[in-house]
């Protein structure tokens, strides 16, 4: 049963941003678009590119490895190489803690 984990504070991920956190053995990409926050896998499916570490702009995140694009609203993939998308996760904020279900 999927269940609420807090995984950050608001605070540690300014807008723009974003953070890899591990949730029940699973890394994560926790981002901020524009104070809204959105959760995907952190491995590209190409290769596994960490995508928390890779340039978002807007809510669309680029691999740092070979640039496969993602919409981190959806986990959808919107540019080669990548031929599908990531997993996406249900997030929340309580008081200024984020919380990802898993």
């Amino acid at each position: 049963m999927a269940e609420f984990v807090k995984v950050a504070k608001m605070a540690e991920i300014a807008p723009g941003q974003a953070k890899m956190v591990e949730v029940n053995d699973k890394e994560i990409a926790l981002f901020n678009v524009d104070g809204s926050f959105y959760a995907i896998d952190n491995a590209c499916t190409h290769v596994g590119g960490p995508l928390s570490e890779g340039e978002l702009d807007g809510p669309q995140v680029t691999c740092p490895l070979h640039g496969s694009i993602f919409n981190v609203t959806t986990g959808e993939v919107l540019g080669p190489p990548a031929a599908r998308g990531v997993t996406r996760y249900n997030t929340r904020v309580e008081g200024d803690d984020v919380e990802v279900e898993v």
